[in-house]
């Protein structure tokens, strides 16, 4: 469903880098969290592209990890129509909208105290 190698929007990218550099906790992870939080507060993906103009491009194993089935699962439970482009644009859009709320978090701590 999602393609092998995804990439984000250069400006979400960049959130989740301050993030590790604050943290610690690597992109892929903190992408993760995001994911879920975004899910959690009923954001929905509109349908509007953003350019994924991000330089991590990583295959979806990295990205998702053992949540990879059930980030798969959400998507098709919430977008049952999209094709695979459309599916990583959702996921990427789930990201960006989770790092809002982690983004600022200057410390491993507070990060998992807020979670």
């Amino acid at each position: 469903m999602l393609p092998n190698r995804m990439n984000l929007s250069h400006s979400t990218e960049e959130q989740l880098k301050k993030l590790k550099a604050y943290t610690g906790v690597t992109p892929n992870i903190s992408a993760r969290i995001a994911f879920f939080r975004s899910i959690e507060s009923d954001f929905r993906y509109q349908g509007k592209l953003t350019k994924l103009d991000g330089s991590l491009v990583l295959d979806k194993y990295t990205w998702l990890g053992e949540t990879s089935e059930v980030t798969e699962l959400l998507l098709k439970l919430h977008y049952p129509d999209l094709d695979a482009k459309a599916y990583q644009q959702a996921w990427a859009a789930h990201v960006e909208d989770g790092i809002a709320s982690i983004r600022n978090h200057k410390n491993i701590s507070n990060l998992s105290n807020s979670i």
